[in-house]
C-alpha cells in the first residue's frame, strides 16, 4: 500500500488516493448498501468522521457510521484487502 493515502468523508465514502497525484484510485460507499457481518447479520455503515483507517497485515480497517452524526444507528468495522477479498 505504499504510495496510497486512505480517507473517509461525511457521506460515507471511503477512498484510496494516489499519494503523488491526489487522484482517486478506489472508492467504496460504506453507507448505501448493507453488508453481511461475521455474525451473519445485515449491517450498514454511514459517516466516516472518527479516527482514520488502520493498516495492518495487508488489510485496511475502517469504522463507519456514528449514531450521533447520522440518521441511522450502528457502527460497522469494515476490512478491505489489497486484492479485493
Amino acid at each position: 500500500m505504499q504510495g496510497v493515502v486512505f480517507g473517509g468523508s461525511m457521506d460515507g465514502r471511503f477512498r484510496a488516493f494516489d499519494a503523488s497525484t491526489g487522484r482517486i484510485i478506489w472508492e467504496y460507499d460504506t453507507g448505501s448498501t448493507p453488508v453481511m457481518t461475521v455474525a451473519g447479520h445485515d449491517a450498514q455503515g454511514g459517516v466516516l468522521d472518527g479516527a482514520g483507517p488502520t493498516i495492518a497485515g495487508g488489510m485496511v480497517y475502517v469504522s463507519s457510521g456514528y449514531w450521533g452524526h447520522s440518521d441511522r444507528p450502528g457502527t460497522v468495522l469494515m476490512a478491505f484487502s489489497v486484492d479485493g477479498r
